[in-house]
């Protein structure tokens, strides 16, 4: 069957993509109260995807992959690994053997373990809290995305101007016009920076020192590369800022504090859902959303909110999921250090499980992947030769440090097999750091081109 024209698969896309946003965004737990709700179901854009036609070989996709992976811009340590989800089995595999630094593409298993022990409706709560009379603390839930106010991107967080607006609110309602404010970020354990890490990360904006407490993670400003030393107080300090916009008189010395358990809050808000926060992580490769997750899965498994926890946390869950995590080494959540080591058929894996149908909580794993030459971390790719067939087609997740390239994602080839992949290289020439990235374009272009 052929394809359509570049130009009427980018429409049709489009259309699907537009339908199925639009019929999502709504749902039983965010509706209008009193609204009236209607069954009516759009009607389907698309037939569904069926495993007839030719099913691929490892002879198949092999000889469609072979002159890619002879590409000498890739370096001497590069592997490819395939799995036809279609038909529930290994395709194609090499240079798989030995484990890859996965850069980024490692937030598929801090990503898809959060979905498998919180659930995708999962909410962050941030809540100010009464501390005795004329004396209230700001509680962090560990909100990656709680921002101090209200952006224009997706998804919709939630913001320090409206809890101050609602604890003004609350305040006023029992006379009071004037506090003391502390600040609890006790959620989160450990050091807030990962031993493992470059020692010029923080201080060069590539990361922010992970606490359960902070706005635009842990920026100066919005946009800005520069992270405040304690995020937490540097929060807290927003706050009482806007506390005094509505009519509150704050102290001026804000403090670390602790908040009584089980204190019912005088306000909160509420982050994006869990599959909303992953979408947002994977699509624009978020390494400081993917720490803070890594600390939610370590609290939710019970081994702590600390990294170290976190990632125990990710471990058990991987195993749980029925991946094989016996050769994976995991230092952190994001991918940003380079000891870590992971092969290629467990990033594979990430996305194998969240394709099944016995995993239909998972599914915000592949939505949120980035869509060759669209959006997020891919939208700037698949523009040279021999990538073309892969535009709009190839979902994945990119991953990327000096001298590491990697992808791991899923695509269907032209007989409408489900492929998922994974495809790296930890030795790219830095001279040819852009060549390794179109290799790997091409590698998976290929496999949605396949038929094979």
């Amino acid at each position: 069957m052929a394809r359509p024209a570049r130009a009427a698969f980018v429409t049709l896309l489009t259309t699907a993509l537009c339908t199925s946003m639009g019929a999502g965004l709504v749902s039983s737990a965010d509706a209008v109260p009193g609204s009236v709700r209607t069954t009516q179901q759009a009607p389907p854009v698309l037939a569904p995807a069926t495993t007839e036609g030719v099913a691929p070989t490892a002879a198949g996709v092999g000889k469609a992959l072979a002159a890619v992976l002879k590409d000498p811009s890739l370096g001497s340590h590069h592997g490819v690994y395939v799995y036809d989800a279609s038909r529930g089995k290994p395709v194609f595999s090499v240079g798989a053997a030995t484990p890859y630094t996965p850069a980024s593409t490692l937030k598929l298993l801090t990503t898809v373990s959060a979905l498998a022990t919180l659930g995708p409706d999962h909410t962050f709560a941030t809540k100010v809290v009464s501390a005795g009379k004329g004396s209230i603390v700001l509680v962090g839930g560990g909100d990656p995305l709680l921002a101090v106010k209200q952006a224009t991107d997706y998804p919709t967080r939630a913001t320090l101007q409206t809890l101050a607006a609602s604890t003004a609110k609350a305040l006023k309602a029992q006379g009071v016009t004037r506090v003391t404010l502390g600040y609890d970020s006790s959620l989160f354990t450990g050091p807030a920076a990962n031993a493992n890490w470059e020692a010029n990360y923080i201080p060069e904006g590539i990361a922010a020192p992970t606490t359960a407490l902070w706005v635009n993670e842990g920026r100066i400003s919005p946009g800005m590369a520069k992270r405040a030393t304690l995020p937490a107080q540097a929060a807290a300090t927003s706050f009482s800022k806007l506390l005094g916009t509505y009519g509150i008189t704050v102290a001026p010395t804000v403090k670390a504090a602790t908040a009584q358990a089980k204190v019912a809050p005088l306000a909160q808000v509420k982050s994006p859902t869990l599959g909303q926060i992953v979408e947002y992580i994977n699509q624009h490769s978020d390494n400081d959303g993917a720490e803070v997750l890594l600390r939610q899965v370590g609290i939710a498994t019970g081994n702590g909110g600390s990294y170290v926890g976190g990632v125990k946390g990710v471990r058990a869950t991987l195993t749980k999921l029925g991946l094989d995590v016996s050769k994976a080494r995991i230092y952190d959540g994001s991918g940003l250090t380079r000891a870590n080591k992971v092969p290629l058929d467990l990033l594979a894996g990430a996305v194998r499980v969240a394709i099944s149908k016995d995993h239909p909580e998972l599914r915000h794993l592949l939505s949120g992947l980035p869509i060759a030459g669209f959006n997020g971390s891919l939208r700037e790719r698949f523009t040279t030769a021999g990538t073309g067939t892969g535009t709009g087609l190839v979902h994945a997740k990119t991953g990327t440090l000096t001298g590491v390239h990697s992808l791991a994602g899923y695509a269907r080839d032209r007989s409408g097999t489900l492929l998922v992949f994974a495809v790296a290289s930890d030795s790219v020439p830095v001279p040819k750091t852009l060549d390794a990235r179109a290799a790997l374009d091409r590698t998976t272009a290929a496999l949605a081109n396949c038929g094979c």
